[in-house]
């Protein structure tokens, strides 16, 4: 898809969409209006539409208003999910992309540089923004408080990532854990709330019961691919012993070598998961 038409995907909170993709947003329109509907396909008893549900919302973005998740500006009461203009700064995936792990590449390859030398657990990726384009605000996101982001981003990802889920045809979503720590001192897992949202307009259920972060890892960030490794033994670990879902798909917030994929892969895999997909939000640009 083009850049201008993943734009128009999103803008006024994804009210304009491409020919291509309005069946898509179409099916998540009817499912705000009517009830969203759960993991078994049951419809939940909430309808966006509903008077207590209007006043709950007006009240809530009265108190907190939405801000853009690109400038952190406080956005058009009721009216946006981000800056018209802003939508213009963030830069999306788009072909040619790696065919393994999903990074956008230079030129028409199959792999970029970093799979066509390292053989990955999982069995494919995708990613929405190219990270350079979102760094300061997916900070803002996972270090600086600002939850109500993960509104546009879920929604985004689902519209634009979730009929390749469907595809995949994916059980449940595992959002990637932090450790009990980190999680008392942000006072949230980033990943759990894309996941969240993701799942409310795909009906993808959300899994947290099956794998934890025993392990207090140094930020990825900060270490080269062999330190990542090491960093991530025996960093995870398996909650329940009758895991019974043939296929998931880990939800992160940035995908950079893939080492966290493959090492909760590897986790997963032992616990009789047979197929690992994941999508990211953001993902580094490949040679």
């Amino acid at each position: 898809m083009e850049q201008g038409k993943r734009r128009d995907c999103l803008k006024d909170g994804g009210a304009r969409l491409p020919q291509m993709q309005y069946s898509q947003f179409r099916k998540l329109g009817e499912m705000e209006k009517r009830g969203k509907k759960d993991g078994n396909g049951r419809k939940q008893d909430v309808k966006r539409e509903s008077v207590t549900g209007f006043c709950i919302e007006w009240m809530w973005d009265l108190l907190f208003p939405r801000r853009c998740p690109v400038c952190d500006g406080v956005l058009r009461f009721r009216k946006e999910y981000i800056c018209p203009e802003c939508l213009e700064k963030i830069k999306f995936i788009r072909e040619p992309a790696c065919m393994k792990c999903g990074k956008g590449l230079r030129e028409e390859a199959e792999y970029c540089y970093d799979c066509a030398r390292k053989k990955h657990l999982y069995i494919q990726g995708a990613a929405l923004f190219e990270y350079g384009s979102a760094a300061s605000s997916i900070y803002r996101f996972k270090y600086g408080g600002r939850q109500e982001y993960a509104v546009f981003f879920g929604r985004s990802m689902a519209v634009m990532l979730g009929e390749r889920m469907r595809r995949w045809r994916v059980q449940a979503l595992v959002p990637v854990p932090i450790h009990v720590s980190r999680l008392r001192k942000r006072g949230y897992n980033q990943a759990q709330l894309l996941a969240e949202v993701i799942s409310s307009y795909t009906g993808i259920p959300v899994r947290t019961d099956i794998i934890a972060r025993q392990k207090k890892t140094a930020p990825q960030k900060e270490l080269d691919e062999k330190q990542r490794q090491n960093n991530l033994k025996r960093a995870f670990k398996i909650l329940r012993n009758d895991v019974k879902l043939s296929t998931i798909v880990i939800i992160d917030d940035i995908y950079t070598t893939g080492s966290t994929i493959d090492a909760m892969t590897a986790m997963l895999h032992a616990a009789g998961v047979e197929k690992v997909y994941y999508a990211a939000l953001a993902i580094g640009s490949g040679l």
